[in-house]
């Protein structure tokens, strides 16, 4: 297994060098949806409204951070399970979304979508959200304020350690 440094904006370029159980330390701009933001994201679409980001090349990371903390960019910042946004993924996926953080297996469909758009799912480290949000050096609310820790946020990231669990060949590290 390799250990890689990436930029976001590097990833979908650089998903086919990806092998599940590899390494990434990932910086650059990410966005957090959970469930309740998936939901509005979804209505946004069948709407035809705009989104609240650029899905095209985006990276998602499942996670509602604690609140922020004096002196702190973020509260604790721990991935939440992924499952409960696979009957999203494969839409968003089919629109441009590069990259999907968070934890646990996916669904076939999801594996499907990630090998048919050329995208990777990265595993983070469940149970260490205080270690990780030393790694997020920005946090600003985009969208849907009123869902408190589950709004979208734009997040920065900085050497955000994370493992390669389904990459875009079909490689799957929970197989």
């Amino acid at each position: 297994m390799s250990t890689f440094t990436l930029n976001t904006s590097e990833l979908c370029n650089k998903a086919s060098e990806l092998t599940a159980g590899d390494r990434v330390l990932l910086s650059g701009t990410v966005y957090t949806a959970r469930d309740a933001a998936h939901g509005r994201i979804m209505q946004l679409i069948k709407d035809g409204s705009a989104l609240p980001f650029d899905i095209n090349g985006a990276s998602i990371y499942y996670a509602g951070p604690t609140p922020t903390p004096d002196g702190l960019a973020i509260g604790s910042c721990g991935p939440t399970t992924s499952m409960r946004m696979d009957s999203f993924s494969p839409k968003l996926l089919d629109m441009g979304l590069k990259c999907m953080i968070g934890k646990g297996e996916r669904s076939k469909d999801v594996c499907d979508a990630i090998v048919r758009n050329k995208a990777v799912y990265l595993c983070a480290i469940g149970g260490a959200g205080a270690l990780a949000s030393k790694c997020i050096t920005s946090c600003e609310v985009i969208a849907f304020d009123d869902l408190g820790c589950e709004s979208v946020k734009k997040l920065e990231f900085k050497d955000f350690p994370l493992i390669v669990a389904i990459d875009c060949k079909g490689g799957d590290l929970f197989k």
